[in-house]
């Protein structure tokens, strides 16, 4: 058995309400709320949910670009939580990000070329005519032209900001990249064509993503296992496969039927799901689900208990009291997932 690339544990992060003339903590945002996947090598693993559900800030709190309240983060056995300084410093040269926002990630005032040198000289994997020779197969490799070293990033289109921003992140060659909806700010042609890269690289490069989307056609086309968070808790974890062809939670099965067909004709019936998905200043008790759960047997049970993740069919994991077990559970990773 293949041990994970990296694993979570019972990840959190709250972050703190203020009010008041002294500013006072008056709550807590949970944002995240006892979270726990892993992530195997060469694996690409889907985060997805509605806008606030916490995934983001999950992706973020994993490369402690956020600082996470609780929980372990461990990448090939290191405890990423324990680092400081220096050893911090060298472990993120192999746990990189590729923001959402290829405008917003890139400095305006250095060129591409800079942009992309700076990991290699933090790093220091490379300088002078070597580094040349590396940012130069970079940009190769991510598909733009030699000329771009020397330009400045509005001096390109979003799909080429993002294809800069991939090659600044592959610079320092890392293992496991965070893919924060990497494609959601383009057009669907571009999307395509960088989705496409994304492929082709971890093929190339033996790459892991954690893949953050809101677009579940997207996830189909690019994971290989599909995480779902709802109200900052994973609700549902299993192959892509198995969940899109017999989703098993009752906030899985909503989010697929909402997925619109490419056919006019087609017919199929929608899932309306009543109410709004909870603050999570004030989340509910019991199943974070249950105030706009649809599920024939609801009951006092969903309102009272919190469900734990557990699985339902081999590698099928689901945080719901009422979906029985499908088959017996052989299962080459213990839960949680």
């Amino acid at each position: 058995m293949t041990a994970p690339l990296l694993e979570v544990r019972h990840l959190a992060k709250h972050f703190p309400v203020r009010g008041g003339l002294l500013g006072r903590v008056t709550g807590q945002v949970r944002a995240v709320d006892d979270v726990s996947f892993h992530v195997d090598p060469g694996e690409t693993l889907a985060l997805v949910g509605e806008s606030g559900s916490g995934k983001t800030t999950t992706g973020r709190a994993v490369l402690r670009l956020v600082e996470p309240t609780a929980g372990t983060i461990h990448f090939r056995g290191i405890d990423v939580r324990a680092q400081r300084g220096a050893a911090l410093r060298a472990l993120r040269r192999h746990l990189q990000i590729v923001f959402q926002d290829p405008w917003g990630s890139l400095n305006p005032r250095l060129t591409v070329g800079t942009a992309i040198r700076e990991g290699l000289e933090v790093h220091r994997l490379a300088e002078g005519a070597d580094a040349d020779r590396r940012v130069a197969a970079l940009l190769e490799e991510v598909g733009l032209p030699a000329d771009a070293v020397g330009r400045y990033p509005h001096e390109f289109s979003g799909g080429q900001r993002q294809r800069i921003g991939i090659a600044r992140a592959l610079a320092v060659e890392p293992a496991f990249v965070v893919c924060d909806e990497p494609v959601s700010a383009l057009d669907v042609s571009v999307q395509a064509q960088v989705l496409a890269l994304l492929r082709t690289l971890q093929r190339d490069r033996g790459l892991a993503y954690l893949f953050i989307a809101h677009d579940l056609a997207v996830v189909a086309h690019m994971a290989d296992r599909v995480a779902v968070m709802y109200c900052g808790r994973l609700v549902e974890v299993a192959p892509r496969r198995a969940l899109f062809a017999a989703p098993l939670m009752p906030y899985t099965q909503a989010l697929l039927a909402a997925v619109p067909v490419p056919d006019p004709a087609a017919r199929r019936p929608r899932l309306v799901l009543p109410g709004e998905p909870p603050s999570p200043t004030a989340p509910p008790s019991g199943c974070p689900f249950h105030p706009r759960c649809l599920h024939p047997r609801k009951d006092d049970a969903c309102r009272l208990e919190r469900p734990p993740l557990e699985e339902k069919a081999p590698g099928h994991f689901v945080a719901c009291h009422h979906v029985p077990a499908q088959a017996p559970v052989v299962s080459s990773h213990p839960s949680p997932p």
